[in-house]
């Protein structure tokens, strides 16, 4: 059985955002305005996702 995935795009920028917002990103995977990653559908990315939400839109969900 395949694993869920979510693809998540940053649409937000880091600058001017509080350090661990920015290394929230980071541990998603992102680092640039419209990079996109697919990330396993864990407790623990909801959890970054939500928490930089307002820099973040899920794209899709597998």
């Amino acid at each position: 059985m395949a694993k869920k995935t979510l693809i998540v795009e940053q649409i937000g920028s880091p600058i001017r955002r509080a350090p661990d917002q920015r290394q929230t990103l980071v541990g998603l995977g992102l680092n640039k305005m419209h990079r996109q990653r697919e990330l396993e559908d864990t407790p623990s990315v909801r959890g970054m996702i939500s928490k930089v939400s307002h820099l973040v839109r899920v794209v899709d969900g597998k």
